[in-house]
């Protein structure tokens, strides 16, 4: 038996309005990506899309972005912003705070400290190493900001991952008051910060506010020695932007 033209068309209409019904309860639950591109809303979380196709896409060596390359130096420039509660303990602030670690330990890096603005991420979050601590452990603190700036000023060489081969001489001072999260002990903290371990501090905030080492030094430099040991790793591939990075 054939159905009739008009059965056949209420049960059509019927199909298509159940499937506009399971769309709209979908898209009304906290998991739904829209069909606009907008990124994934969970409470509490407002990471952009870019900066999750960083911290999902990035392998343990992050890309560091460079003051010579131009979409990067706008990243390196702006200013960075608190995580909220909820993003704290996220997976991916959890994934980028080991990429950090993994990033600034590398062979190819090597360095004391370094900042999520060098990875592309705007994001208040910074690795560094304690050299005022027992063994000088490299920790990873996330919404830092420098309280206090003693007065007592000290010169010193610096060199920033993100302006490779160049040093500089900077005025510093040689003792902070610093508040952060600590993600070992899971509070907010706030340390009096002297010696070495205060200038990485300076340095890595100042990432984190748009500012750059050059900014303050007395004189900037060329060395040699980390040219050399670059073009080394270069010929390795290491420091290619990847073909997926956001910003173009």
């Amino acid at each position: 038996m054939k159905t009739s033209s008009t059965h056949s068309f209420c049960q059509a209409m019927y199909v298509v309005f159940a499937v506009m019904a399971v769309v709209f309860a979908l898209c009304t639950t906290s998991s739904c990506k829209s069909f606009s591109g907008k990124v994934e809303e969970r409470a509490g979380i407002t990471f952009t899309e870019s900066e999750l196709t960083i911290l999902n896409q990035s392998d343990s060596v992050m890309y560091l972005t460079v003051i010579s390359d131009e979409s990067d130096s706008l990243i390196l420039r702006k200013v960075s912003r608190d995580f909220t509660e909820e993003e704290l303990q996220s997976p991916e602030v959890a994934t980028l705070a080991r990429n950090l670690l993994a990033t600034v330990q590398d062979p190819s890096q090597d360095g004391v400290g370094i900042s999520s603005p060098q990875v592309g991420l705007n994001l208040r979050m910074l690795a560094l190493m304690r050299y005022d601590r027992e063994g000088k452990p490299l920790q990873v603190y996330a919404n830092v900001h420098i309280d206090s700036l003693f007065t007592n000023v000290v010169r010193g060489t610096e060199g920033c991952l993100s302006i490779p081969n160049y040093r500089g001489v900077v005025p510093r001072s040689d003792s902070i008051i610093v508040s952060y999260f600590d993600f070992q002990a899971k509070q907010f903290k706030k340390d009096t910060v002297g010696g070495y371990t205060a200038i990485i501090f300076q340095h890595e905030t100042d990432h984190l506010e748009g500012i750059l080492y050059t900014d303050r030094a007395d004189t900037v430099f060329f060395n040699q020695q980390w040219a050399d040991e670059r073009k080394l790793y270069e010929q390795q591939g290491a420091y290619a932007k990847p073909a997926w990075w956001p910003y173009k």
